[in-house]
């Protein structure tokens, strides 16, 4: 299925604004308000495009395209629109701040008890989460961007109240999502010999290497990655000494939440710093997630329009850091054999829950893809990735056929389940269910090719993120609740049991994040062709020296539109060669119908000649 990000961004932006407008005012429904995570995400499914497409920009009324204005009627007006946009995210801060003015963070109905006898209390979900912690990130700089354009285009004093108002806590929500990212984060050191660590041995040495091997090895490698974790962050003073230790083993990134005695960031803003409840165990997971958020800080979008202030700009440099050393610690252990990466030998096994799935690999795979963002990849390393994708596609069943009774539709539903480490402390234990494999697989796909610059890896790529997207467009919901949205896996997976429950903003907000890669991905220059670009300068030569040649001939006594022609190819021959480099492609077609112009001219003198 092709994708059409324009098309397919206009159809989501409808279902739903059927879904969270009724007449113009913004409406959360039965489950609203019961989820951070859930509620940013539904902001973000307008916000998101609104501030990155500029063809779909809402904060200015008179820039409105008229297809955008006609899905979102029911959101109100030309000009009602942003002033709805900035009362809906208004509501969204004061509902998720609490009695004493501090944003929250709560995952809400995104827990689940792994108690079935049992369950959750009222503190557990109310507790922060990662998820929610990023996703605040995404949300507030979309926020102040949209303010930033919009309070320059209305003159009503109460629509000018409530911006001041929403700039305000938008600004501290986003200061506060920034500090518990950073207290979120961790180090986890362990021995080669514990059980940790020999899980971490096997899945480096793949059978071939011996556990002294894998640890010189490991040692080598992370070496200077040690101590640039030893001298950069904070840690505490046990850990610092304990990573000190070459023979010791480590893992960094995110915990699902706030790690438990994490210490306080310095900062005079007043978002409060809550204690934490998480082990200091990373998770692929939350850790792929906060990655997500932490890059929106350093878009070209956040430094033109200068939307963090000089507090948070040391707090994003502090981020960014981690962010760095942790992209640089899980693209080594992927890709720590040359000769056969531990990502290709799939399903991945994650050392801190100890658990199996094509989905740790996917979120290997998308740090991964982080890496070689940041430091612009080999052929050979994205050729590989691709390969790792394909494959993922295929043991996943989203382009191979389901088997009977095969166990690889619990990728999809029920999903992946973790459990939350340290929840057990306020309650019985909780869990985290992942059922956004194929929305993963597919955004992870597009970023490849938006980096691929090799013609054949991106052709796969495409081809691949096409039948992905076909396969999540299957599963919109058809009737009822949510048409439109996401997610019905059972029109995917026939055998797959009916879900229940809201809508599956977290999906519905992934393949819009999505459209607007896609749409990025179109604007970049077509891949250059070596092979085609000599074959285009060889025909504009050519046609050059056949144009000089006719030009030199005299005009026939009935010149008719010879001379208009002529200036038609010398306008196509210009155009030709502004174009050969970028797009060779389109220069030999040019070319080419300069070419059959210039054989019609010398046929018509032969004709002429022959006549007389």
């Amino acid at each position: 299925m092709q994708i059409k990000p324009r098309q397919h961004l206009l159809d989501i932006w409808q279902a739903v604004a059927r879904q969270s407008f009724d007449g113009g005012e913004w409406t959360w429904g039965k489950w609203g308000g019961q989820s951070s995570v859930a509620d940013a995400e539904r902001l973000l499914c307008l916000l998101y495009p609104a501030t990155e497409i500029p063809s779909f920009r809402l904060d200015d009324p008179d820039t409105t395209s008229d297809d955008v204005q006609n899905v979102l009627r029911k959101a109100g007006g030309r000009l009602e629109l942003p002033t709805n946009i900035v009362t809906a995210a208004a509501q969204f801060m004061r509902t998720h701040t609490g009695d004493d003015k501090r944003p929250t963070f709560a995952g809400g109905y995104y827990f689940a008890s792994a108690d079935k006898d049992q369950d959750l209390t009222r503190e557990q979900r109310e507790l922060g989460v990662v998820d929610s912690y990023s996703m605040s990130i995404t949300l507030c700089l979309a926020t102040l961007g949209f303010l930033k354009v919009y309070e320059s285009k209305t003159r009503r004093s109460d629509v000018l109240e409530t911006i001041q108002e929403l700039r305000s806590a938008t600004s501290n929500r986003l200061t506060a999502a920034m500090v518990c990212l950073l207290r979120s984060f961790t180090v986890n050191v362990f021995d080669a010999d514990s059980s940790q660590g020999r899980t971490l041995c096997e899945l480096l040495g793949q059978g071939r290497l011996s556990q002294r091997h894998v640890l010189q090895n490991f040692q080598r490698r992370f070496r200077a990655l040690r101590a640039a974790v030893v001298e950069s962050i904070s840690l505490g003073v046990d850990v610092e000494e304990v990573l000190k230790d070459e023979n010791q083993l480590f893992e960094c990134g995110w915990a699902w939440s706030l790690v438990k005695d994490a210490p306080e960031v310095e900062t005079d803003e007043p978002i409060g710093q809550p204690a934490g409840v998480a082990n200091p165990v990373p998770y692929l997971y939350f850790t792929v997630v906060a990655l997500d958020g932490i890059q929106d800080l350093f878009s070209d979008r956040t430094l033109t329009l200068g939307l963090l202030t000089p507090e948070q700009q040391r707090l994003a440099e502090a981020l960014r850091l981690r962010w760095e050393i942790t992209q640089q610690y899980w693209s080594g252990i992927a890709r720590f054999d040359p000769d056969r990466w531990p990502l290709e030998d799939i399903p991945w096994r994650t050392t801190g829950q100890k658990l199996e799935s094509e989905y740790f690999s996917l979120s290997i795979a998308a740090i991964l893809v982080h890496d070689l963002m940041r430091r612009r990849a080999t052929d050979d390393d994205l050729t590989r990735t691709v390969s790792v994708m394909e494959r993922l596609a295929e043991r996943g069943r989203i382009t191979s056929r389901l088997t009977r009774d095969d166990p690889m539709v619990q990728l999809h539903n029920p999903g992946i389940t973790l459990p939350l480490q340290g929840s057990e402390r306020m309650g019985p234990p909780m869990q985290w269910t992942m059922t956004d494999f194929s929305a993963q697989l597919l955004k992870r796909t597009i970023q490849l090719g938006t980096l691929s610059r090799n013609l054949a890896s991106h052709d796969r790529l495409l081809r691949l993120a096409e039948n992905v997207f076909g396969h999540l467009w299957r599963r919109r919901i058809r009737d009822g609740d949510g048409v439109g949205l996401w997610d019905n896996v059972h029109a995917a997976y026939p055998d797959s049991p009916v879900l229940e429950g809201p809508v599956s903003w977290n999906i519905t907000e992934r393949v819009i994040e999505v459209m607007v890669q896609v749409h990025h991905m179109y604007r970049q220059s077509p891949i250059r062709s070596i092979e085609l670009t000599e074959i285009a300068r060889a025909l504009l030569s050519e046609s050059t020296h056949i144009l000089g040649n006719e030009q030199m001939e005299p005009a026939p006594s009935s010149e008719g539109n010879r001379g208009m022609e002529l200036r038609s190819i010398e306008v196509k021959l210009r155009r030709a060669r502004k174009l050969v480099d970028e797009q060779p492609g389109t220069a030999c077609a040019l070319t080419l119908d300069v070419l059959g112009q210039l054989d019609a001219l010398a046929r018509a003198r032969d004709a002429a000649v022959q006549g007389v």
